[in-house]
């Protein structure tokens, strides 16, 4: 019910949900508190019933730890990416990795994306 509920809110939600964890996430880990999870789902008008969403924490905190990685939350919500974005994605990431290390320093990506 909760991906049909986004689905139809449209990609603006999303990116902008993910930009709301992103500030609150203060500490820069990439966790969600229950109680951060549950502000923003109202924040952006997904509330739901209290059982629900205790079921929806229920599947998002499968270690049990209290806390939501907003990669496995985002995951969770939108699946796997179909082979046409990983391609795309996979060609990305060859251009900024132009020596072909395996990995991106964050000057190599400052050189080739602006944010603004």
């Amino acid at each position: 019910i909760f991906r049909e509920t986004l689905s139809k809110r449209g990609v603006r939600v999303i990116t902008g949900l993910g930009k709301y964890f992103r500030q609150i996430d203060k500490d820069r880990n990439g966790f969600l508190s229950q109680a951060a999870l549950k502000e923003a789902l109202k924040v952006f008008h997904l509330e739901m019933p209290e059982g629900d969403f205790e079921s929806l924490w229920l599947i998002l905190d499968d270690s049990k730890s209290d806390k939501v990685d907003y990669g496995e939350f985002a995951h969770a919500i939108f699946g796997e990416m179909n082979e046409y974005r990983k391609a795309f994605v996979r060609k990305a990431y060859m251009k900024l990795d132009f020596n072909k290390t395996g990995s991106v320093p964050m000057v190599d990506v400052r050189k080739c994306y602006c944010a603004k």
